[in-house]
């Protein structure tokens, strides 16, 4: 059977290579076809792994022209593990095509174009990855241990003996790793080894479905002592992790900018790349243009990544967030960095925030939003109702986090045709080189 060569147009947001086979006999497009492997500007064939009515999604077999963009990977296991999928392309390659898929959600889903695109984010490319949940697999086939990503679009743990978006000294402890969960007697009951990196501390979290023996504690100790690790381990849900061994130890990360200092569980919510959340905090508080005088909201708020930065700032600012353990720590971090007199935290559905919740928390100068990919557009419609009936409330700057250019693009709509906001400025954060995860900020400005 002759191979089928495409012409590759695009990349979509699996960092897939999109093209269309020949147009049919009766002048209609061709079948849209996804292919993994595949780059802009590419003329490849491939194999199909799934096939549908309209479209078609596949491999690359063989590329017979080859984009100016293309790089040999650098990791060895990128062809099968999930945990990139960009390797293949030149790292300000890599930036550009996020930048378009923004710009292009902005435009399609929301109907807005910024006034400003600003110049992306970016930080190192290899090493980055601070957080991590590796999977942890007995194979008994081969009589071994697996710990790594999922491969690509798979249940499967990749086989990994190394990661080159891991700081070196996690990724050289990936085989060690290996023999250390197959000497220990619950080695099929350990589905997860969740990866923390602080400032001092290197922390990894062993999710036991049972309790370990005295020999298995012994082992383990071993390890630690060895690689200057600290042990937490997690019997149930993320809630349960606690410090094991050794203890004493605390886990944190800082804001030097700002003389922060962050402490945070392993299994919390932080961002994954150290350098560049500085670096995103830093843009983020100039983009807000805070005074001295103003009062701030924080919303998904978290234990305070972007709170207390601008607590040193503002003349105060609240804190808001869903879960009350997390409203609770971030008050902790706020007295323990001296800033507690200038920050409040409150508890609320922000996923179902509405115009009289926000009447209620009072008048704010100005407003930091950060939801997860879920977007934040309770918030956004509360606004818009809040402008018909309370226009002297509005917040007048917003600066929007997001990490799904596509519920930013359809927030941003409300946004602006209906709140009334103008959106001065978007860019993108590559928060997660050699991924297609888009992570973006958002200016939303009052008119005059």
């Amino acid at each position: 059977m002759q191979d089928t060569f495409i012409d590759i147009k695009a990349l979509d947001m699996d960092a897939r290579g999109v093209g269309h086979l020949p147009d049919n006999e009766d002048g209609t497009p061709g079948k849209v076809i996804f292919v993994e492997g595949a780059l802009p500007g590419e003329r490849v064939s491939f194999e199909t792994l799934r096939k549908k009515k309209n479209w078609e999604s596949g491999r690359m077999v063989t590329l017979a022209r080859a984009s100016s963009m293309r790089v040999e990977p650098k990791c060895p296991e990128f062809a099968h593990c999930g945990g990139c999928s960009m390797q293949h392309l030149e790292p300000s390659a890599q930036v550009a095509i996020k930048q378009r898929v923004l710009e292009d959600n902005l435009w399609h889903i929301g109907k807005v174009k910024p006034e400003t695109v600003m110049r992306p984010m970016y930080g190192p490319t290899w090493g980055y990855r601070y957080r991590a949940r590796l999977s942890v697999r007995y194979v008994a086939k081969k009589e071994t241990v697996l710990v790594g990503f999922h491969e690509r679009s798979s249940s499967y743990v990749a086989d990994m003996k190394d990661c080159k978006i891991l700081p070196p000294h996690v990724a050289q402890m990936l085989m060690p790793l290996r023999e250390l969960v197959r000497s220990l007697s619950i080695y099929t009951r350990m589905p997860q080894i969740e990866v923390a990196v602080g400032e001092d501390v290197t922390a990894l979290v062993l999710r036991i479905m049972e309790p370990l023996t005295a020999a298995d504690e012994e082992l383990i100790k071993a390890f630690a002592d060895q690689w200057n690790i600290q042990w937490w381990l997690q019997p149930k849900g993320p809630d349960t992790a606690a410090p094991y061994y050794p203890l004493g130890k605390e886990l944190y990360y800082t804001l030097p900018e700002f003389g922060i200092r962050m402490p945070f569980k392993p299994t919390d919510f932080t961002q994954v790349n150290h350098q560049i959340n500085r670096l995103l905090v830093h843009k983020a508080l100039g983009l807000l243009e805070v005074q001295k005088t103003d009062r701030v909201a924080d919303l998904f708020c978290g234990l305070g990544n972007f709170t207390l930065p601008l607590a040193t700032q503002a003349r105060e600012v609240v804190g808001i967030e869903g879960s009350t353990a997390l409203t609770i720590r971030a008050l902790e971090n706020a007295k323990a960095n001296g800033l507690s007199e200038k920050t409040s935290f409150s508890t609320r559905n922000l996923f179902e925030v509405t115009k009289d919740d926000l009447i209620a928390l009072g008048k704010f100068d100005r407003m930091l939003v950060d939801p997860p990919r879920d977007g934040a557009v309770a918030l956004a419609l509360a606004l818009a109702e809040l402008r018909e009936t309370h226009p002297e409330m509005m917040p007048r700057r917003i600066v929007y986090v997001s990490c799904s250019p596509s519920t930013l693009a359809r927030d941003a709509g409300i946004l602006v045709h209906r709140a009334g906001y103008v959106l001065k400025k978007a860019g993108v954060v590559n928060m997660f080189p050699h991924t297609s995860h888009v992570e973006s900020v958002g200016v939303f400005e009052l008119p005059e």
